[in-house]
């Protein structure tokens, strides 16, 4: 009788110890699959950290400072070529402008000496012997040094346009805009306290 019981206690024993091993080999099996779970997870979020980082976002402060150092370079860095020309057009027809007006304030101006100091010899322009008198002179200086200052009036705010551009630009390079941009006209019946029955209208959706 002590016998039996000794062998059932051992078959108890020895199924209870398999019963304890096997949680445990669960137990285990399930750990190490969450760690490579978590490890997977964790490289994951590497790569798509470095592919993140490899891809290089769109500065406008940098479109900025370029169009600040050199006009027109912030427009190239935007991809924005053909605007490049036109800033360089309207800086070289401004530049002409200042030119050709100094040349006339000087002109004026050599003249206006001539007839003030009595001299003798006339400067080689063709105001000193127009017949002008002083009065006439000083408007003429006067209206060719008001076109001066405007055309330089004119480049500075070119330049700041410039700088503008390119930054509008920059901000709006990476904005996704759908290709699908349409506007549909839809009948609608619109219904009031006065009109209870509704009163015809139509309705405007853009799809952008």
């Amino acid at each position: 009788m002590e016998r039996n019981c000794l062998l059932s206690f051992s078959k108890r024993s020895a199924s209870q110890i398999l019963l304890i091993l096997s949680v445990l080999l669960i137990i285990n099996c399930t750990n190490s699959f969450a760690q490579e779970v978590e490890e997977a997870l964790k490289s994951a979020d590497t790569i798509n950290v470095a592919v993140s980082d490899t891809v290089k976002k769109h500065s406008a402060h940098k479109a900025t400072l370029y169009s600040m150092a050199l006009p027109g370079l912030g427009q190239a860095y935007n991809k924005k070529y053909w605007k490049i020309p036109i800033i360089y057009a309207g800086f070289g027809y401004l530049a002409y402008n200042i030119s050709k007006n100094n040349k006339e304030v000087k002109a004026f101006t050599e003249a206006y000496r001539f007839l003030s100091n009595g001299d003798s010899i006339p400067p080689y322009n063709k105001y000193a012997n127009s017949g002008y008198d002083q009065g006439q002179l000083l408007s003429g200086r006067e209206y060719y040094v008001r076109n001066v200052e405007l055309s330089v009036i004119f480049t500075a705010a070119l330049y700041l346009l410039n700088v503008v551009d390119a930054a509008v630009d920059a901000h709006f390079f990476d904005y996704d805009i759908s290709e699908d941009l349409s506007l549909n006209v839809q009948p609608i019946i619109i219904r009031t306290p006065q009109q209870p029955f509704g009163t015809g209208g139509i309705k405007l959706c853009m799809n952008f």
